[in-house]
């Protein structure tokens, strides 16, 4: 090899080995710094937001609004808080409450596709052999799926959801058989379902806790339900039947949004009423109360016990930015930290600005990361207890480094530096610009041998 050629060679390597060595303390040097911000980002953050309430403070269980029934049960719509509880877990026949399981059946199918609004639905012999609240349907006669909802929302048509249930599965049988696997998955531990409209039936029970929780899905999950337990009154069959809500509180309490009236001489007098006031959403249930006059009066006492007593406070929705979180060994060195649900609590008024805020990142988060990977969580307590919690995901992906996105780094680096000569990084990395001065040099030098060789040797 030539002089010349070792030369270069050499020059090369020891001008590699110097951007390698100071960008390796650059990055040291910038990961040291984001370890110690992580560190002390670690630490609770706690700011003084409002005021909510645990669950044992927030379920009454004494019956101190006196209800007249045989069980009821207050809850918070969009957090489950049980609010109220009187005899909530109480194995109690629900009448055409059943529907609401069946309703909500019959949504699922809706947004997965299985079935659609328009589609026409087939009146079955034991749909037309039913009794108690119906339409009066004929074998010969088909409606759509939005007309069948009204039906059964508005005056608890039991022709029409036993129509729906044959068409959906076949049989009664398979539907009930459905109806029950949903309550065991929705945590419904008093419940069995023996049919899927609520006329009386051994063994056909449920309590008011169970009612809560699966009217609660049907609401959260399928807000477009309240499209029909909110209508008052209707018609189908080109305006040859008229149809008028069994659920009065639709026609008199202000922000009522359903849901569904039920009663038998063996069950007497069942109600799931949600209602929804300035961003707080309630569901009252009552069970077995000795009056359609009175299941009404009752459950409104216990709706005006939550509005009157409580409000829903938001601190942030889904996707918010809580704060930017470090990642070692990522091609970017942090990422937003965003969170993962919507994030409230059920708030007591008179009691505001004692809930506390927490922020936890967890530690040593290292690439590569996913959109969505938990990197901590939020947590909101009131005197030391936990109201509620929503963890913090990352809002985009971290890939891994390695060794071309190291090089790509660093000479990108480099030629910020560069560019950047003056003010605070010359103040601060000074020795470092020595050696890069130096390596430019070295390329100004290796250029004047490759256009003036003969100032140079060969062996």
């Amino acid at each position: 090899m030539s002089l010349k050629n070792k030369f270069i060679y050499i020059t090369c390597i020891v001008l590699l080995c110097s951007f390698i060595l100071f960008n390796t303390f650059a990055f040291a040097v910038s990961d040291a710094t984001a370890y110690v911000w992580s560190n002390q980002s670690k630490k609770l953050e706690t700011a003084e937001t409002s005021v909510g309430l645990n669950s044992s403070s927030a379920t009454v269980t004494d019956n101190p609004l006196a209800l007249d029934c045989g069980a009821a049960c207050l809850i918070e719509q969009n957090s489950g808080l049980i609010i109220y509880d009187y005899n909530m877990h109480e194995k109690l026949r629900p009448a055409s409450v059943t529907k609401i399981m069946s309703l909500l059946l019959i949504m699922e199918a809706l947004d997965s596709g299985k079935i659609q609004l328009t589609d026409k639905i087939p009146c079955t012999e034991d749909a037309a052999k039913m009794g108690g609240s119906q339409i009066w349907l004929d074998v010969r006669e088909t409606l759509t799926v939005e007309e069948m909802l009204k039906a059964i929302c508005v005056v608890s048509a039991n022709d029409c959801v036993v129509a729906m249930a044959d068409y959906l599965e076949g049989s009664q049988d398979a539907f009930v058989k459905k109806m029950n696997q949903k309550a065991q998955e929705l945590g419904m531990n008093d419940t069995t379902f023996k049919n899927c409209h609520g006329i009386d039936e051994d063994g056909h029970v449920t309590s008011a806790y169970d009612i809560a929780l699966m009217s609660r899905e049907l609401l959260t999950k399928h807000p477009n339900i309240t499209k029909y337990t909110t209508i008052w009154m209707d018609s189908l069959r080109g305006g040859k039947s008229q149809l008028v809500n069994t659920n009065k509180l639709i026609k008199t309490y202000r922000g009522i949004t359903g849901l569904k009236t039920g009663s038998t001489s063996l069950a007497l007098y069942n109600l799931s009423a949600s209602a929804t006031r300035d961003g707080l959403s309630l569901i009252a249930v009552i069970m077995k109360a000795p009056s359609t006059k009175v299941r009404f009066a009752e459950a409104q006492k216990l709706l005006d016990y939550g509005f009157n007593k409580f409000s829903f406070k938001s601190f942030g929705n889904s996707g918010d930015v809580i704060q930017s979180v470090s990642v070692n060994k990522g091609v970017k060195n942090s990422t937003d930290a965003v969170l993962e649900n919507s994030a409230g609590t059920l708030i007591e008024k008179g009691k505001e600005n004692q809930v506390t805020q927490s922020i936890e990142i967890n530690p040593n988060i290292e690439a590569p990361i996913k959109k969505g990977d938990v990197v901590g969580k939020v947590v909101f307590s009131l005197d030391g207890n936990e109201l509620s919690s929503t963890n913090l995901v990352a809002s985009c992906d971290v890939d891994k480094i390695n060794l071309f996105t190291m090089s790509k780094k660093i000479i990108y680096s480099w030629i910020d530096l560069l560019r950047s000569w003056t003010n605070e990084v010359v103040k601060k990395g000074r020795p470092f610009w020595q050696l890069h001065w130096f390596t430019c040099f070295i390329f100004v030098l290796i250029l004047d041998i490759q256009v003036q060789p003969s100032y140079y040797k060969q062996d």
